[in-house]
């Protein structure tokens, strides 16, 4: 090969700057609408999932904090979410400021010039005051407000965002949870704008949602806008508000180690739901979930398909064996998986898009090009080139070569 291929990471993230919600929404809801409050802070704690502090007196030592407020929401800003530039053991649950970022975390100016070190052309990035699909809002009681909040938020992706990097950043919008048709009505208005991705969480059922076994098809009419508009479903692990662990005392780098089990959990719903076969034109991506654990799902199902048919609940519903599904509508997305990359022949090179993880404590930036040249090595030519960018253009529909 004669130059390693341009990288198109399908996950990456943005802070969303403090004006977001604050020039887009209607001055009444200046004061509960999202907005970012800056405060000192003598200690902060995180324990279950849940932020908890004490702002520092007058004349107290203390770090200073950007928050956001939304509503009754307090929401820290952290250096694990901003992690680019920092060496691993400083990448900690602490308070930061915008001012402690990397400019690239927020400014697409400055992304893309941390995405030009990186050898890295286009990138799909993820949401972070919003949670991985949006979730914050859902949670909100006020859904003409959280209505609103979605709706600016993708006019930002798209207006400011993605705008003028001829194409590099590529749109990834949310939709209302809540509410499936208000989903498909938000899916083509993004779509005719240029949008063929969308968030969604892996386990719906984790939010109080209907699930994708849900009798009545509850989200059928989201999944069908997507296929008509070619918009891939894209699912962040922890987009289910519920990272896989042991016990409540259980460290974090248990859950860590375990995040593949949602992404796998969701993938089987997809299989056994008969999803894909009344809508055969749907496709799903896996974001951050590694590809190493696919083969042993396939398998595993395509057996339980075969000899469990009596009484598993799936005869009347996918007709075929569910490996032949995955194929066809589902990619795995990975940027370190030794095992995942010896088991591609299983996996499928048409199935798997790379990825950066910028700005995140596990991005391989800026070592993603060199990172990605040792572990491909093995690799043929055409295969390293559908992995790094040429699965990533069909899937999500780029004007690239």
């Amino acid at each position: 090969m004669a130059e390693f291929p341009k990288i198109i990471s399908v996950d990456d993230h943005v802070v969303e700057p403090p004006d977001v919600w604050t020039s887009r929404l209607p001055t009444k809801y200046a004061d509960i609408g999202p907005r970012v409050v800056r405060e000192k802070i003598a200690e902060m704690t995180f324990v279950g999932g849940v932020f908890s502090h004490r702002a520092a007196g007058p004349d107290e030592d203390g770090d200073w904090c950007d928050w956001w407020h939304y509503d009754d929401l307090r929401y820290p800003m952290t250096r694990v979410m901003a992690a680019a530039g920092y060496p691993r053991d400083e990448v900690t649950i602490s308070p930061i400021t915008f001012d402690d970022m990397r400019p690239g975390c927020y400014d697409s100016k400055a992304r893309l010039e941390d995405m030009d070190a990186n050898w890295t052309e286009a990138s799909l990035c993820f949401p972070t005051f919003p949670r991985f699909c949006g979730q914050t809002f859902l949670e909100r009681e006020d859904k003409v407000l959280a209505d609103l909040c979605v709706k600016a938020y993708n006019d930002w992706m798209f207006e400011e965002w993605c705008a003028g990097t001829d194409n590099r950043l590529i749109p990834l919008p949310i939709i209302q949870l809540w509410d499936a048709e208000l989903a498909a009505q938000e899916v083509r208005r993004n779509a005719a704008r240029g949008g063929h991705a969308v968030c969604f969480s892996e386990i719906p059922a984790f939010l109080g949602l209907p699930s994708i076994h849900d009798a009545d098809h509850y989200w059928d009419p989201f999944f069908q806008a997507c296929a008509e508009t070619e918009t891939v479903v894209s699912m962040h692990i922890g987009s289910s508000s519920k990272m896989p662990s042991t016990s409540s005392d259980a460290p974090p780098a248990v859950g860590s180690t375990l995040t593949y089990m949602n992404a796998a959990m969701s993938l089987t719903d997809f299989l056994m739901s008969g999803t894909f076969e009344r809508i055969p034109k749907l496709e799903v991506a896996y974001s951050e979930g590694q590809i190493g654990w696919i083969p042993y799902v396939i398998e595993r199902a395509d057996k339980v398909w075969m000899e469990n048919r009596g009484w598993g609940g799936v005869a009347d519903k996918v007709t075929r064996p569910p490996s032949e599904s995955y194929y066809e509508h589902v990619f795995g997305c990975f940027f370190d998986d030794e095992h995942g990359l010896e088991s591609l022949d299983r996996v499928g090179v048409d199935n798997v898009a790379f990825e950066t993880d910028y700005p995140h404590s596990d991005s391989t930036w800026p070592e993603s090009k060199s990172m990605a040249e040792r572990h491909l090595k093995h690799l043929d030519d055409e295969t390293v080139y559908k992995l790094i960018r040429g699965n990533a253009i069909r899937m999500l529909r780029l004007p690239f070569d």
